[in-house]
């Protein structure tokens, strides 16, 4: 998984200072640069900045009142002002007003990169804490679970009983069909609703760092142990932990997952201190683990720890009557997004969404409904609207693909699929995305802005 560097504004007028800033720099950070504060203010209202070098003296503005309206902006932006010995007590001043230091001129690089390091670690310690205390306060109702099909009902009925014990669960389904909605259900039900619900998808994790992320690190536990590190199970302890996609774990986490379920304890990478820990183990796949287990790819007595209580989540595919209610759940959603009155879709369009496969179940027709509200100017969507391969799937069986339909707007719709079908199989990562198709990141970015491809949204089933 490609590692994102930070994003740093350099803001001064003098353009040896910019150039110095550059050459120790440019190797770890994605760099913009600005020569006066309007420059500035302009690049972070359409950058995703992560830290500003402010001067304090610039041409057109004063550089206190540049990071007063930074902050006004995103108090999440951090700001170092850069300074002369004289200003000193100004930049003091520019500290209460929320820059989290300042650096004087001619500077020092070594103090500057340690300056720099220390900001960007503290910004990220900051959202992980603001991560942590949203996952423990975020709301969970069955109304977030969409559907009346009897199967369902069967589903949120089996939930309820599941949420009253404390046992491990194993849910499965397609991708896509809402397995962390369900792991919610059952937390947010139970004795442990007030405790920590902490969410890890073992499929994004880097191969190298999947037992810090779960079971933390001592400090010089190995080479880039800089510092100890809290895991995702002593977070969790006194809730729920929930291990997406499970099957992804190598052999040695899974022995030591099932030592944690049995002993209810766990050992940080480094340390010799054992740590008790009360957590319930949810976990999902959506591949079949019985199988991984006679392939030799899955421990058996992991698998069997694990499926305590079984939960299946039927396709989308087979709970059809949930179609239109979904539908209009999800409409009513991105119309308040965006602020839209958008009424529905014609008859023939709910004929081909009904009839539609929906291979990605959910969060296909989620992300559809989406991409439709956000480009829609009427106030009922039609038939012609819809993506290109719910036409073709449905034109295939009833012969209603659209004759009317341009070469233009096919093979817009065509490209559009495309990349969503790329993005989707590498998990919206980009880079990963534009190497499969071939193409740079920066191409890919400008297409998915082109066709109005958004990525996935937090939270998604």
């Amino acid at each position: 998984m490609e590692k994102i560097a930070p994003i740093i504004l350099i803001v001064d007028d003098e353009v040896n200072v910019l150039e110095s800033f550059k050459i120790f720099l440019k190797d770890n950070y994605n760099l913009f640069t600005a020569t006066s504060g309007e420059d500035a203010l302009k690049i972070i209202e359409k950058g995703n900045i992560n830290l500003v070098l402010l001067d304090i003296m610039l041409p057109d503005s004063d550089g206190v009142d540049i990071l007063r309206q930074i902050k006004e902006r995103d108090e999440n932006i951090e700001v170092i002002m850069v300074t002369a010995i004289k200003t000193v007590n100004t930049a003091i001043q520019a500290m209460k007003l929320g820059a989290y230091d300042y650096i004087t001129k001619p500077f020092n690089v070594d103090e500057v990169l340690s300056s720099i390091e220390k900001c960007l670690e503290k910004q990220r310690l900051v959202k992980e804490i603001t991560y942590l205390r949203a996952e423990v306060s975020k709301p969970f109702v069955f109304d977030s679970l969409v559907g009346g099909s009897e199967r369902m009902r069967q589903l949120y009925e089996m939930v309820k009983e599941v949420a009253r014990s404390d046992a491990t669960v194993l849910i499965t389904g397609e991708s896509g069909t809402g397995k962390e909605l369900i792991a919610r259900a059952v937390h947010f039900n139970s004795s442990r609703k007030d405790n920590p619900f902490i969410a890890v998808d073992c499929a994004t994790l880097p191969e190298n760092l999947v037992e810090s992320e779960l079971f933390g690190h001592e400090k010089g536990a190995f080479t880039d142990a800089t510092e100890q590190k809290i895991g995702r199970f002593e977070f969790a302890n006194g809730g729920t932990i929930f291990l997406d996609e499970i099957g992804n774990l190598k052999p040695e986490v899974q022995s030591k997952l099932l030592r944690i379920i049995e002993e209810k304890e766990i050992q940080r990478i480094g340390g010799t201190k054992t740590i008790k820990v009360d957590v319930r183990v949810i976990s999902a796949t959506n591949i079949d683990l019985k199988k991984a287990v006679e392939e030799g790819k899955f421990r058996e007595d992991l698998y069997y720890r694990l499926n305590v209580i079984p939960v299946l989540i039927p396709p989308l595919r087979e709970r059809k009557e949930d179609i239109p209610v979904l539908i209009e759940h999800f409409l009513k959603i991105y119309n308040q997004q965006f602020r839209k009155k958008i009424k529905g879709f014609s008859a023939l369009a709910m004929e081909y969404l009904f009839n539609y496969y929906w291979p990605g179940n959910i969060r296909e027709l989620r992300n559809v409904i989406e991409r439709l509200v956000v480009l829609e100017k009427e106030e009922i969507i039609s038939h012609q609207r819809l993506p290109l391969d719910i036409l073709l799937a449905y034109g295939k069986e009833k012969k209603l693909l659209p004759e009317e339909m341009s070469f233009k707007i096919a093979r817009r719709e065509f490209e559009r699929q495309y990349i969503i079908g790329i993005l989707e199989k590498t998990d919206w990562n980009q880079s990963e995305a534009a190497r499969l198709m071939g193409v740079h990141r920066n191409t890919l970015l400008y297409k998915m802005s082109l066709l109005g491809i958004k990525g996935p949204r937090k939270g998604s089933p």
